[in-house]
């Protein structure tokens, strides 16, 4: 996950492969609540690892249910049921900005707490506090239930429950208002079986209902756990008398079909790379029971090419431009904000109606939608269930960089994980301007690995993914300084250095000799290397600490002078540079590997000032060392490096001197990444 404030997505060229997706955030939480409630322990694979997921996880500890992770096996989790008791009668649980724990938890608790007695409040962030909750309130205080709202009426934080046992109304159909979110609905489907043992209950529906598919999920799952609810049509559902929830087992959490739409829509936008026949989704497929696998129709009337199987979706480029729609998008409401951003590719206006629910999500998504569409150059018109979208000049294709109507932007993201995967796949713009993406780790709510996964299908040309370049000599900070920057950008990190000392590690495993340049550039050719976690493996094994041995250095040193070594590893250095950037430390990284990088850094300090922290540093890991060896050591390296004939040791003819002597580390990133910001489009 890439947890900084800001993520730049250069301009990408074409998409291919295949993709796993995470499971659905709608089936994980209600898969949880209805195991916790069940009679049994129940066995879960594939369960959405996400913010929304921990916090229902967290608050069901939090009630006396037992979970156990990699239970039965790596992957899975157990939930220990609590067979509809109550075993903790009090608590405060805080929910953050999940929706899908809110809304069924509070109707849960509500009645868990009439029953037995007992008293909880629930709370969450302050968006959260904005989201309506007032027409579950309304039907849970029809039953009897107290229930209280601790800030605004119809809004959380609430107080359910006195501690006192509450007899509750049963007999007359609970009425629930269907045409502001199915979430409210679902809650007390979930919850009523707890209730329904003596005689049957009925919920009546007032007004439209919205987001049925949402709903035959949770039918379809309440049956998975025992409990057939019967429908008469959309307005009325009878829990049958006697329901309890009993464990299926076993149960696997489908891939997210909403998830899925980023997906489809890439597919659907994006060249299809030589060899790679567009983008594969596995984990969901056409036998979907999530609603939103109808985006699939909706794609498919924009132009795109998509066949599937029961679990798995293949997608590629059709008609281009996109085609226009006007679409009624109430039965895919949480995929229908991919549409929007599909539609600044396609030739004409396109019209999403019946969207009204987006205005209470996570924010007000249609006002969200139209304000960054228009920051990329779309034309938008913004009702209160509608949003039409006509694209930037020139839409899905522009002749040329003066005709275009594409404007780079930074994409507020609003902490909702959706704007930020929409807006994503506008990096395919033909006018080739940057799309930023700010606050990229709001993903973490339904697919922490977003950003990972999209870059893993996608490609830009070359010279399009940035290279930062960071040289100097040694004990310069230059590795330090590389590292961190990196991880403020979210880029890759190419530390040339630890290739050199790979190698001579190598040697040193294989007896051959430091004089024998044509062994060591055949080992070079082959090495085996991996970076994981921010650890360095060598065949398997981990080198990293011995890869920081002084010893190691001075025998790095020594083999990085040989022409044939370097043009060895020339070939692994460029495999770096990867989507969406890079930042790459070394001695040639700025004039022979990556010429055209955008910034070189050449970073120095006085040889004295040099000797002084790198005592520092050996001191602090136990490491006895001399300050005058360690000068005389650094003065016979430069000199060795500035005077031999391959890549000496000199800046770059247009890199920057950054001189840290009176810097520390924090100081310098600021330095590099205030240079960087300054070579980027407006």
């Amino acid at each position: 996950m890439y947890a900084i404030d800001h993520l730049d997505i250069p301009p990408l060229s074409g998409a291919g492969g295949t993709v796993r997706l995470p499971g659905s955030k709608s089936i994980s939480n209600r898969v949880l609540l209805l195991a916790a409630l069940s009679v049994g322990q129940t066995d879960i694979a594939d369960l959405l690892d996400s913010d929304d997921t921990r916090v229902m996880l967290a608050a069901l500890a939090q009630l006396g249910c037992r979970i156990e992770t990699d239970t039965p096996g790596p992957g899975w989790l157990r939930v220990h049921g609590i067979g509809g008791e109550l075993p903790v009668r009090e608590g405060a649980l805080f929910l953050g900005n999940a929706g899908t724990a809110m809304r069924p938890l509070t109707a849960a608790l509500a009645l868990l707490a009439s029953r037995h007695g007992g008293k909880f409040e629930l709370s969450g962030i302050p968006r959260m506090h904005e989201r309506p909750i007032g027409d579950l309130v309304d039907a849970l205080r029809q039953l009897g239930c107290p229930v209280d709202c601790l800030g605004q009426e119809g809004y959380p934080p609430l107080r359910l429950g006195n501690g006192a046992a509450q007899a509750l109304t049963l007999d007359a159909p609970i009425r629930v208002r269907g045409d502001v979110s199915s979430q409210f609905l679902t809650a007390l489907l979930l919850a009523l079986p707890l209730v329904a043992q003596d005689r049957p209950v009925t919920i009546e529906v007032v007004g439209e209902l919205i987001s049925k598919p949402y709903i035959e999920i949770t039918l379809n799952l309440l049956a998975r756990f025992g409990v057939p609810v019967q429908r008469e049509g959309w307005s009325r559902f009878i829990i049958p008398a006697g329901s309890r929830y009993r464990s299926p087992g076993q149960i696997h959490v489908e891939a997210d079909a909403s998830s899925a739409s980023y997906f489809i829509a890439l597919g659907a936008i994006a060249p299809p790379l030589p060899g790679r026949e567009g983008i594969t989704i596995e984990g969901v497929g056409l036998a979907s029971i999530q609603g939103d696998i109808r985006f699939v129709e909706a794609a498919r009337q924009m132009g795109a090419e998509i066949s599937g199987e029961a679990n798995r979706l293949h997608i590629r480029r059709g008609a281009w431009p996109l085609h226009a729609v006007d679409l009624d998008c109430n039965h895919i409401p949480d995929a229908a904000m991919t549409l929007a951003v599909m539609a600044l590719y396609a030739e004409g206006t396109t019209t999403l109606r019946n969207i009204a629910s987006w205005r209470v999500k996570e924010t007000d998504r249609i006002a969200a939608m139209a304000a960054e569409c228009r920051k990329l150059g779309a034309i938008m018109e913004e009702g209160g269930d509608f949003l039409r979208i006509t694209p930037p000049q020139g839409g899905a294709t522009a002749p040329d960089s003066t005709t275009h109507g594409w404007q780079p932007a930074a994409i507020h993201t609003y902490d909702d994980h959706r704007v930020a995967m929409c807006f994503s796949l506008a990096a395919f713009n033909p006018g080739r301007v940057r799309v930023r993406i700010e606050d990229p780790k709001c993903v973490a709510k339904t697919f922490p690995d977003y950003f990972e996964t999209l870059f893993d299908v996608c490609e830009a040309e070359s010279g399009a993914i940035p290279v930062i370049c960071i040289d100097g000599p040694t004990a310069s900070g230059k590795g330090t300084l590389a590292a961190e920057v990196a991880r403020q950008l979210g880029y890759h990190l190419l530390d040339s250095g630890a290739l050199y000392r790979a190698t001579a590690l190598a040697a040193q495993d294989a007896g051959v000799s430091l004089d024998d340049e044509p062994a060591l550039a055949r080992l070079a050719a082959a090495l085996p290397l991996a970076f994981r976690d921010h650890r360095i493996f060598l065949a398997g094994r981990d080198i990293t600490d011995p890869l920081r041995l002084e010893s190691t250095g001075g025998m790095a040193s020594r083999v990085s002078q040989y022409p044939a070594v370097r043009s060895a590893l020339h070939a692994l250095q460029l495999s770096f540079r990867r989507l969406p950037g890079l930042v790459a430390d070394g001695r040639d990284m700025g004039t022979v590997v990556f010429p055209d990088a955008p910034l070189k850094v050449y970073l120095t300090a006085s040889v004295a000032q040099r000797a002084q922290r790198r005592h520092k540093q050996l001191i602090s890991k136990g490491i006895s060392a001399s300050i005058e060896d360690l000068l005389a050591d650094l003065q016979v390296r430069d000199a060795r490096d500035m005077n031999r004939s391959t890549a000496p040791l000199k800046p770059a003819e247009d890199a920057l001197q950054l001189d840290n002597s009176e810097l520390d580390i924090e100081q310098s990133v600021r330095q590099v990444l205030n240079w960087w910001q300054g070579r980027q489009q407006p």
